[in-house]
């Protein structure tokens, strides 16, 4: 007997489907997996023979044909065990078929016929409600995830044998109904369930002593989402100032909270008892010995890098010039094109990675060059500083909007800063608000995505002519790329939303052009 039944996976962050055909024939008992499946899939046929048996149900002794359809998509992961289950179930005449119409499978399968959750539910429940499927069937520890999407039926189960109890004879209503719940996003829960966003919450700007500026540009970064670098010797604040910067930033918007939370569902980093989507903006940071796979995201079947991990929120790089050069300029066509592809032999890959980068960094390999303390002098040569410092390249260096240096601050240790989050949280949401008012017809939301056109009309055609004069005349003397010329210009209209201003004055354009410290020496301007 032939069944068909329908199961799905992930292909870059999107759910797909896949088709799941048994078909049971006379012959010598056995079961062949066909449709490119990888060892994980292979392996689903002693997980589903053991749950079945132990079930209380009967493995037929039969030949068994399982495909994956379609054919030419390389199938990897224990989510289609559940599916399998059932399409032998139902060819074995066990189950009728025709109570699993409609319906998508999602679970892996214990040897005692226990259901677990696999990564991925959310964007495959997307999917089937998105092609018209009715219900989805998932493991128990799912239902509040596959729940976040409205306009399906969700069914938990914790059993196979449970399961074959209650739905699929039509007995137990209380199996699907009761745990199903279709809610809409907004109706969904938004705490937080993981550690990291309690302990993130407790951080404070009011923390870090000094650093004025520094402060200031963590402002500018957070109102529009401009890359950000600091350069300063140890122990000056830049791994605090950096470690504080998802305290400032506004949540995500609804569309925003959706993406992120179905990355997390991707990467199976879901869990810990979350309810609702995610609310808060990633900030993800990664130990400086990372691959560039582990970075960019990669293997055999594409999976999302740190980078796709920060997307809507913050990568932060500590000691930016500890990081390998490849993993470094693998960083350049993300920030550019704001997603990553990965091609591969049978197919392409497309991540989202719209994050902000927030970069620290010593100016040399002691960490002191260029300081005014005497105590502390920088003991590298020249050339080790300049090796150093060529471990960031010119055209990642016109990507980093801000480049700030850090002075090392001559403070009292009970001294405490005037400026705390909330206060900091304040400014950066009115402008956030200016910049959501002003594209809310362009499908854009920060400065820092403006370009061509857009560019034009919101920063340049608003410029008094004795800025556009400063900002030509930089251009000009520091012999700045027209990238660097363009970022300039989109914090110069930046600072203007923080002073409430349409226009963008002189002033504007020198504070912006006061960020650029990787740039030739602005004192070198007459």
């Amino acid at each position: 007997m032939y069944v068909k039944l329908l199961s799905a996976s992930v292909l870059g962050v999107e759910g797909r489907f896949i088709e799941v055909e048994v078909d049971i024939c006379s012959g010598l008992p056995q079961v062949s997996v066909v449709g490119l499946p990888d060892s994980a899939v292979r392996e689903s046929v002693e997980r589903v023979r053991a749950a079945i048996k132990n079930g209380g149900m009967k493995f037929p002794m039969d030949r068994i044909t399982i495909n994956l359809a379609p054919a030419d998509l390389r199938k990897e992961g224990s989510a289609f065990d559940l599916a399998i289950a059932a399409g032998i179930l139902c060819a074995s005449g066990q189950v009728d078929p025709a109570l699993l119409e409609h319906t998508l499978f999602i679970g892996e399968l214990s040897l005692n016929g226990s259901v677990r959750n696999v990564p991925g539910v959310l964007p495959m429940t997307e999917l089937a409600r998105n092609a018209g499927v009715r219900r989805v069937i998932v493991p128990e520890d799912a239902v509040a995830e596959a729940s976040l999407i409205a306009g399906i039926e969700v069914f938990g189960i914790r059993e196979l044998a449970e399961w074959m109890s209650g739905f699929l004879d039509n007995r137990g209503e209380k199996s699907g109904t009761e745990r199903s719940s279709a809610m809409k996003l907004t109706q969904a829960p938004s705490r937080f369930g993981s550690t990291s966003d309690v302990a993130d919450s407790e951080l404070d700007l009011a923390d870090v002593i000094g650093q004025a500026q520094g402060k200031r540009a963590l402002i500018i970064a957070a109102s529009a989402m401009h890359n950000l670098l600091f350069v300063g010797p140890p122990g000056t604040g830049k791994t605090m100032l950096c470690r504080r910067l998802p305290t400032i930033m506004p949540p995500l918007a609804e569309l925003e909270s959706l993406m992120v939370t179905k990355i997390a569902s991707v990467s199976g980093k879901f869990g810990g008892g979350r309810e609702g989507l995610i609310r808060r903006r990633p900030f993800r940071s990664p130990h400086h010995s990372i691959s560039m796979a582990g970075l960019i995201g990669g293997g055999s079947m594409p999976k999302p890098g740190e980078v796709t991990l920060a997307h809507h929120g913050i990568l932060f790089l500590d000691e930016l010039a500890e990081f390998s050069r490849n993993s470094l300029e693998a960083l350049r066509q993300p920030l550019e094109d704001r997603e990553v592809t990965i091609g591969r032999a049978r197919g392409v890959c497309r991540f989202p990675a719209k994050f902000m980068l927030a970069a620290s960094m010593n100016p040399c390999p002691c960490g002191y060059a260029g300081g005014t303390d005497d105590d502390r002098p920088c003991t590298c040569t020249p050339v080790a500083i300049a090796r150093y410092r060529a471990r960031m390249s010119g055209p990642l260096a016109d990507r980093l909007d801000l480049q700030v240096e850090l002075p090392r601050q001559a403070v009292r240790m009970n001294e405490r800063s005037s400026l705390s989050s909330a206060e900091a949280r304040e400014v950066v949401m009115d402008t956030v608000k200016r910049q959501q008012s002003r594209y809310a017809r362009h499908g854009i939301r920060w400065n820092s995505e403006l370009q061509g056109s857009l560019l034009h009309r919101y920063a340049a055609a608003t410029m008094a002519s004795d800025a556009e004069d400063l900002l030509h005349l930089v251009y000009e003397q520091l012999g700045l790329s027209y990238r660097a010329h363009d970022r300039i210009l989109k914090m110069s209209r930046t600072i203007a939303d923080l002073a409430g201003r349409e226009t963008i004055r002189s002033e504007d354009v020198a504070e912006a052009i006061s960020y650029r410290c990787l740039d030739k020496n602005v004192e070198a301007i007459g």
